[in-house]
């Protein structure tokens, strides 16, 4: 590869891992609101058990991904972040052709599993932003990463949702179309961001799944903020696990319906993270920031449990927006904390959480609405998986403010 400066591959490496964030986020956008009638299609079921059966396959893509995200986290340490990104992106591709040919639910299971395979794009996104950021700027270097994010959340929901009306498998060609280009634009495009006299030796015990969580132990402060960020993510599983059918089955939306109501939150996120993460760090701190987006994710979503309409979904998803810098703040707190030798360790060890999270937390929920819309629940509503996982973002709160307390003048 030609030798360039470091400015430069900043220039070049940053837009791209925005960008492989935003495609890689529209083609799950794209995918979302067909997916209930595409499993119903499929399975010939009906809407409980096809919620059931997308928290399964939820849970097998984020399975695969605690199992393999780590790996890539680790030799990206060691032999570079661009090679892994590339077969990342790839990867996808292949996932959302196998959804769009796929006969039966088994198809469906084994391209989610090879999305979770591959899945590792968030990680390395994560890892090369570390690699040309300063310590101090990440925090807003993760807000781009959340901006584009919600970028992908508005273009992609919404153009899922009308492509739905012409069946549910077009909109997972077109998915593919956009993995396999940003593929072919990373070949051409993309610089490595780590030069050889920073890489390090592989290390197995980085590179399992549990193993990889020691590097939470292994700096101070790393392992409060890790337990926290569990807790926060296994509540915050309820929107990708019952979004789609909740709206189908409490207000009867469309695939268009449910694909606006996404893109509506994905812009609003995307807003919010990409123009306000560095002013209000710079005016709060990443403590308190943390700690706000912490609080409003309790409030809204027991506002989503006694939603009555889309007036009032529309009003909760703008005052939802704070909760999107939960994540980037901790991913900051724990980056600085964590030598530069590491930080695909650790984006590594924090998505192995994640997904850890994603897949107790999607099953538990998709399981919870299910039961409350069968005939064995003792009364059916839509909105008990909401109320429970307040309860549980309400424990993530608590334990934050203990964690917190432990640093004197950070929260």
């Amino acid at each position: 590869m030609t030798s360039v400066t470091p400015t430069a591959v900043s220039r070049r490496a940053i837009p791209f891992a925005l960008l492989v964030v935003f495609i890689d986020i529209a083609g799950l956008g794209l995918i979302l609101p067909v997916l209930p009638r595409l499993i119903e299609e499929v399975g010939h079921i009906g809407l409980d058990d096809a919620a059931r059966i997308g928290g399964w396959l939820f849970a097998s893509f984020s399975l695969a991904q605690f199992l393999c995200a780590p790996l890539a986290g680790a030799l990206s340490d060691r032999i570079g972040r661009r090679p892994l990104l590339l077969a990342a992106i790839g990867g996808l591709g292949v996932d959302y052709i196998l959804h769009a040919v796929a006969p039966s639910l088994l198809w469906l299971f084994v391209g989610r599993i090879i999305a979770g395979v591959c899945g590792s794009s968030f990680v390395i996104a994560n890892a090369l932003i570390a690699d040309v950021t300063a310590p101090e700027q990440r925090a807003r270097a993760f807000g781009w990463i959340g901006a584009a994010f919600g970028l992908g959340f508005v273009l992609g929901p919404a153009l899922g949702g009308l492509l739905g009306a012409f069946g549910p498998r077009v909109p997972f060609w077109v998915a593919a179309a956009l993995a396999l280009a940003n593929f072919i634009f990373g070949l051409i495009a993309l610089p490595e961001t780590l030069p050889p006299e920073k890489r390090r030796r592989f290390r197995w015990r980085e590179a399992n799944p549990l193993g990889v969580l020691l590097v939470f132990r292994q700096h101070p402060g790393v392992l409060g903020l890790a337990a926290v960020l569990f807790i926060y993510l296994f509540g915050s599983a309820v929107y990708p696990a019952i979004w789609a059918f909740w709206g189908i089955a409490k207000f009867g939306w469309s695939e268009i319906m449910v694909g606006l109501s996404l893109a509506a939150f994905g812009l609003v996120m995307a807003l919010v993270q990409g123009t306000l993460t560095g002013p209000m760090v710079n005016r709060f701190g990443e403590w308190r920031v943390a700690l706000i987006g912490l609080v409003v994710g309790v409030v809204v979503c027991v506002g989503y449990g006694f939603a009555t309409g889309i007036a009032t979904v529309s009003l909760l998803l703008v005052l939802h927006a704070p909760e999107g810098f939960v994540y980037p703040m901790f991913s900051a707190l724990m980056s600085r904390a964590v030598p530069e030798s590491a930080q695909g360790a650790l984006q590594g060890g924090i998505s192995a959480l994640m997904n850890l999270a994603m897949v107790t937390g999607t099953l538990f929920f998709t399981q919870i609405f299910g039961y409350f819309l069968s005939d064995a629940a003792p009364f059916r509503s839509p909105d008990m998986a909401y109320f429970i996982a307040a309860g549980v973002l309400f424990l993530s709160l608590l334990a934050f403010r203990r964690v917190a307390r432990s640093r004197p003048g950070k929260a």
